[in-house]
């Protein structure tokens, strides 16, 4: 039995405005789960740090609920489960009159799960600071929080960037299972055009080639942070 391939059909409208508009909402999903995600990863990766043990045993909390809960599990409770936990007049506003709610909890999911891997991978990067620099800075008149601005942070940022270039390639294959609320993303689109059109290989094939052409360029730019931040001396360093 012989396929007859039509990648023609993929250059015609309106399919080739839906895988457009597919990679557009990856975009734009992926992008703002980051935002979310580096910002609480960050925050929760320090409080897992500070000498305070409620504290770091809440941060450590939130990093076991979130990371060892699946994705779709969580999509599913935040879209589905949390408006019920809402007082009335809210959940009802999340439901119904909130624009896009697909959207606003598919990157609200996909922020806080990939936020408690962020905060594994702050947490380890400040950890492996030496505790002689640390105390240096505190010889010299630093506060505890001028330690963490001056010294910890801007350390470990770099050399943690090879662990979160991964964080953020993976943010963008995580966020294919958006469409399981009905984000119409990437992967959805390429399922549209196949139910219309049965040509399933060529819609998954343009798909694949998209999501690699993102990864890519997303690896180049994180190479090119990682060799400008890079700590010389350091491991990988030229």
């Amino acid at each position: 039995m012989n396929y007859n391939w039509n990648w023609a059909v993929l250059f015609q409208e309106p399919y080739l405005g839906w895988l457009l508009s597919g990679l557009q909402w990856t975009l734009l999903v992926a992008i703002a789960a980051w935002v979310i995600a580096f910002v609480v990863g960050s925050t929760i990766g320090i409080l897992r740090t500070v000498p305070n043990r409620l504290v770091r045993t809440l941060a450590a909390a939130y990093v076991e609920l979130f990371r060892n809960i699946p994705l779709l599990v969580q999509l599913f409770v935040w879209y589905f489960v949390v408006p019920e936990l809402l007082p009335e007049d809210l959940g009802l506003w999340v439901k119904r009159d909130m624009p896009n709610p697909e959207y606003v909890t598919a990157v609200v999911a996909l922020g806080a799960y990939t936020a408690a891997r962020v905060a594994e991978q702050v947490r380890s990067g400040i950890q492996t600071i030496r505790k002689d620099l640390v105390n240096a800075g505190l010889a010299i008149g630093l506060t505890p929080l001028q330690t963490y601005l001056y010294i910890r942070l801007p350390i470990s940022y770099r050399i943690i960037v090879p662990p979160l270039t991964s964080e953020f390639l993976t943010i963008f294959k995580n966020s294919s299972l958006a469409l399981t609320i009905g984000v119409l993303e990437l992967t959805a689109q390429a399922r549209q055009i196949e139910n219309y059109t049965f040509q399933g290989f060529e819609a998954f094939t343009a798909a694949t080639v998209l999501y690699l052409v993102i990864t890519l360029l997303v690896v180049l730019l994180m190479r090119l942070i990682d060799q400008k931040t890079r700590i010389p001396g350091s491991v990988g360093a030229n």
